[in-house]
């Protein structure tokens, strides 16, 4: 149709405005802005509608593309992040090249912001609509892409999401990677003894699906292994890990643990979080998967003992690390939280005996912990018959190295190991401070409310400000305030357990380089909070689960199930389209600088030789390429152009939005 055409003797444009229900039209006239846009030059048609991305809104913009021949589309509506492929599915259906569409944002940029400044929305709202107008008249008809997808998964991170997001894939019959860093697969949850609100065995729930993990005919699992480059595109993935050396060799290794029992170093043990010993070759818990055994070459001091009594043969203190290249089509980052270290001084972490983690609480209520379940405080062994827990402790706190956000578990997980300790020690007292409760999920705030009608729990709605021993009974004195009674408190306790903040894995950081992923607060960042919560802003990578951002076992489960259905979907299609937004390179104007290669956040760029030139020119790989327009706002000779967004597009906008100042 003649509508494809970027070379069509007039330019036509359509004006659809949105009411967006009373967000848009509570605010400004959608009537009175289509009136305005009919003024503005090659628009030959504008109206409004109450819900443009309705099936009726659809259907109109349909109807009228063919009706009065458009070839360029403005739809004034919301964010183009949430609708704006579905407008350009609209112009494809009708015929018209989708990418000679542009989306105003009225509603966003201007009618939430001046809800109660009508005049000064509309004034916006006009110049919103001219600059849309300005730039759809020098719009050009693009083509997406199309590449073969490779029908595999790479998912880094071991813990419950990886575990359940490379279950699912694999069972819809895709082949699965599953990396983790450490020696077993389970990650945190692998650490937790009960979880709320139902009180199950977390090791009974997880360790079925972590053999499950390991004898699935789909999913090859690599552990004690580390993604060390990522190279490709969606669909096209080429990945080398590095198996790190345990210095044993996994397929003749039966887990008997003669080895160990012959060893003569010990050290701390990172799995009981450092409450226990564990020997220089270990494996962290007894239900690892796979059950094999690691030396760890800083503690080992080469005695061979373990060498002497394995009768398989297994002890190998030559192995080397093994680089691993694997081809797959989608990739889901899991790789989890780390527990905030505290540094609040007026708590005395760190200098107290009887000052602990939530974590580490929550290892020695564990019935294969360092105490066999029994919690007994640091200093003596003792078990306590005062404890208080300090909630928010890292958490929605603006000072400097605090974190603003709620780490969401905290409130629960302190309630459960309360009413935990309870159970064992129903003569104890127990005492929460906290700022507010926040029971957010099913089951939770009965839970909460159980812990304290039934249980009996102290909850003290206020800050602790100052924690002090007493040097003799090794016992602390808590001093806050009681915010309800309006009161200062002075307490007396055994030992005192800090709710500490999550945080993003240290090697979250590592992971979002070699993937070019962006971050907020440290966890990844999704492309939409609401529409697309599980997929990343670069194609075919998605994220699930902590490293995303905190949250609890079940809503971990079902993001990873999130996570598992968008690359099944994408690798079911066999092929992808690639939006055409990238960048491409004059090469008549290039003189090889290289400064777009140094600064390309996607490493989409290189040097190249081509006839006629004596030095390397660059080259754009389009696939690679995620439009950011880096390049070509850095390009000294202006030898780089932004499809969809050059400099005539851009320039006309500008002047679009002075020519009513």
């Amino acid at each position: 149709m003649a509508n494809n055409n970027k070379n069509t003797d007039e330019i036509r444009i359509g004006v659809f405005i949105c009411h967006c229900g009373t967000n848009i039209a509570g605010v400004i006239s959608p009537q009175e802005l289509a009136e305005y846009a009919k003024t503005l030059p090659n628009v030959v048609f504008a109206t409004d509608y109450r819900f443009m991305c309705s099936d009726p809104g659809q259907e109109l913009i349909k109807e009228k593309i063919k009706e009065e021949n458009l070839n360029r589309v403005i739809v004034a509506a919301c964010s183009p992040r949430m609708h704006e492929p579905t407008f350009r599915r609209v112009c494809k259906e009708a015929g018209l090249n989708q990418f000679l569409f542009e989306q105003a944002n009225i509603r966003e940029h201007d009618t939430w912001v001046h809800m109660k400044e009508p005049e000064k929305a509309m004034k916006i709202a006009k110049d919103l609509v001219r600059m849309a107008v300005a730039k759809a008249t020098y719009l050009e008809p693009l083509m997406a892409q199309e590449v073969e997808i490779e029908p595999s998964c790479l998912i880094i991170g071991g813990g419950i999401a990886g575990i359940s997001a490379a279950l699912d894939i694999a069972t819809a019959g895709y082949k699965t990677y599953l990396i983790e860093k450490g020696p077993t697969i389970g990650g945190r949850m692998a650490q937790l003894d009960k979880t709320f609100p139902t009180m199950d065995c977390s090791a009974c729930i997880l360790t079925p699906k972590m053999v499950d993990t390991s004898q699935h005919p789909n999913i090859e699992l690599y552990t004690y292994s580390e993604v060390k480059k990522v190279d490709g595109f969606v669909g096209n993935f080429q990945v080398t890990i590095e198996k790190k050396p345990r210095y044993v060799i996994e397929d003749k290794c039966t887990g008997c643990g003669e080895c160990a029992q012959v060893c003569p170093v010990y050290a701390p043990n990172e799995f009981d979080e450092g409450f226990a010993p564990r020997k220089a070759i270990y494996v962290p818990f007894p239900q690892a998967v796979p059950l094999v055994f690691t030396i760890d070459r800083n503690k080992c001091i080469e005695c061979r003992l373990c060498q002497k009594v394995c009768e398989p043969e297994a002890i190998d203190f030559d192995q080397k690390p093994e680089l691993i290249d694997l081809k797959v089509g989608t990739i889901i980052v899991t790789t989890g939280y780390d527990p905030y270290i505290p540094k609040i001084e007026e708590y005395g972490y760190g200098r107290y005996e009887n000052v602990i983690t939530g974590i580490q609480m929550e290892r020695l209520l564990s019935s294969f912990g360092p105490t066999g379940g029994k919690v007994k405080r640091p200093s003596d062994l003792k078990e306590p018959e005062k404890i208080l827990f300090i909630q928010c402790v890292g958490s929605r706190n603006l000072q400097e190295g605090q974190f603003p956000y709620c780490s969401r578990v905290c409130c629960m997980y302190t309630a459960k190991q309360a009413r935990q300790y309870k159970e064992k020690h129903p003569e104890a007292q127990i005492y929460i401070s906290y700022m507010d409760i926040r029971a957010f999920g099913k089951g939770y705030e009965e839970f909460y409310e159980i812990v304290q009608r039934e249980y009996g729990i102290n909850y003290i709605r206020g800050r602790v400000a100052e924690i002090r021993e007493d040097p003799k009974t090794k016992n602390l004195i808590v001093r806050l305030q009681d915010t309800f009674l309006d009161r200062l408190l002075e307490i007396e306790v055994d030992m005192v357990v800090l709710a500490t903040a999550i945080v993003a894995r240290k090697e979250t950081k590592e992971i979002t380089e070699l993937l070019r992923l962006s971050t907020d607060k440290g966890f990844i960042l999704e492309a939409h909070p609401k529409l697309r919560p599980v997929d990343t802003l670069s194609d075919g990578i998605f994220v699930a689960g902590v490293a995303q951002g905190p949250k609890d076992i079940p809503d971990t489960v079902a993001q990873a199930k999130g996570a598992a259905a968008s690359a099944i979907a994408l690798m079911g299609k066999g092929k992808v389209e690639i939006e055409p937004y990238y960048s491409v390179v004059d090469i008549t104007k290039c003189t090889g600088c290289r400064t777009c290669v140094d600064l390309c956040p996607y490493q989409a760029i290189q040097m190249i030789r081509v006839e006629g030139k004596s030095h390397l020119v660059s080259y754009i790989n389009q696939v690679l390429c995620k439009g950011c327009g880096t390049c070509a706002a850095a390009c000294p000779n202006s030898a780089i152009s932004q499809c969809h967004f050059k400099d005539k597009q851009i320039y006309s906008q500008i002047l679009a939005a002075l020519k009513e100042l």
